[in-house]
């Protein structure tokens, strides 16, 4: 077996991870690129949304190199995510690649459903060895969440342009290499060491924005055309409302660790103005406005694919929360037809705005939402 899986930011590191301790060769596609869309816009639906079309382009590029086995998440709800896998299986068997699939479905009653899914795909491997390996590559997730954090907010600060992405590349080298617990945890120290030596500039006003919306638009630099280096070249300072450990413990361990940010934190502020689940992180995304605004951040860009339902219904109720939390709010939207240009001039204009908005501050509300006393699950 050759195993691939798409990229989604960082995800490929701790993926390969897990795969590597259960010895199966693992395809790596690209990192994808203008020619990964034009594969999988030339090949999709045409309404299908963006993280199908650059999904099917890695794997038609994974196909070259001799990848013969995919693995992806799955979904359930209204987001149109829980099928992509079958889907995109359609299309690849039409054009003459006979991928097998195998699809980690959110478990119903508990982790060890994925244990079992891992098994299935892995062949011979014990479940002591598997959960090992899961161990590992969810260390790698964390450390790798806690690095790009880490740049997110020195980002802004930096004397000299490039210098945290520079320390980002060599760090997030440094994790993709660690083959062993120790090896990790040293890279983690000299990680750090080499954090604290990057020159800030003195009495840097920045400013706090937020992204919300649709994890992979979030997480995956290429759809968003590298919205969080844009914005912390503008003297920004990012926040994301979801980060790839939250989404692995929450979509496939059921919850059974906490993250940053717990999604039914969000779910419960979002209430108010949105009770039930829409799909995707649609609620999650009104929530969590709602909360950045309680922590005093000066704005908040919601991210998505063009057609995303979810968000589509978020991005119509964000108004009236924008307007009841006192923030600032602003709704980019991604496709195959997105230009470079148009975003820098959306994101300048954004952050004029709060610029100008924090010279003449209003007093903030503070708003104090009486939540219900049994929060819903999903």
């Amino acid at each position: 077996m050759k195993a691939t899986f798409p990229h989604m930011g960082n995800m490929h590191i701790c993926v390969k991870a897990l795969l590597n301790e259960l010895d199966v060769d693992v395809v790596l596609p690209p990192p994808s690129s203008k020619r990964t869309m034009e594969l999988g816009v030339k090949h999709s639906p045409e309404f299908a949304c963006l993280p199908l079309k650059l999904n099917l382009g890695n794997f038609l590029e994974a196909h070259e190199l001799g990848a013969d086995t995919i693995i992806m998440g799955g979904g359930c709800g209204p987001c149109r995510f829980g099928y992509y896998a079958y889907v995109q299986k359609d299309i690849l068997s039409d054009l003459g690649c006979n991928y097998k699939m195998i699809v980690l479905e959110p478990p119903e009653k508990g982790p060890g459903e994925l244990l079992a899914k891992i098994k299935q795909a892995t062949g011979s491997n014990n479940w002591w060895r598997i959960w090992k390996a899961m161990r590992f590559a969810y260390r790698k997730a964390k450390i790798v969440d806690e690095v790009e954090m880490m740049a997110l907010k020195k980002r802004p600060r930096e004397a000299v342009k490039g210098a945290t992405d520079h320390w980002l590349k060599q760090t997030l080298a440094k994790v993709d290499n660690a083959n062993l617990v120790s090896e990790l945890n040293r890279a983690v120290v000299e990680t750090k060491n080499q954090y604290h030596s990057i020159e800030e500039k003195k009495d840097q006003n920045v400013l706090k924005i937020a992204l919300v919306g649709e994890i992979f638009t979030i997480l995956e630099p290429f759809s968003n055309q590298d919205i969080e280096k844009k914005l912390g070249y503008l003297g920004v300072e990012v926040d994301r409302s979801i980060y790839l450990s939250e989404w692995v413990s929450e979509h496939l361990l059921g919850g059974l660790i906490r993250g940053v940010r717990p999604p039914r934190e969000a779910r419960a502020a979002a209430c108010p103005f949105l009770t039930h689940f829409v799909g995707g992180h649609g609620q999650e995304t009104i929530g969590n406005t709602i909360l950045y605004a309680q922590e005093g951040y000066d704005g908040v860009v919601q991210v998505f694919p063009f057609t995303c339902m979810p968000e589509i219904v978020a991005e119509s109720i964000l108004p009236a929360v924008s307007n009841e939390a006192n923030i600032p709010v602003t709704s980019l939207v991604f496709d195959e037809f997105s230009g470079e240009a148009g975003l820098v001039t959306r994101l300048e204009a954004f952050v004029d705005l709060l610029l100008a908005r924090q010279k003449n501050r209003m007093p903030h509300k503070n708003m104090q939402l009486k939540l219900p006393d049994n929060i819903p699950d999903a």
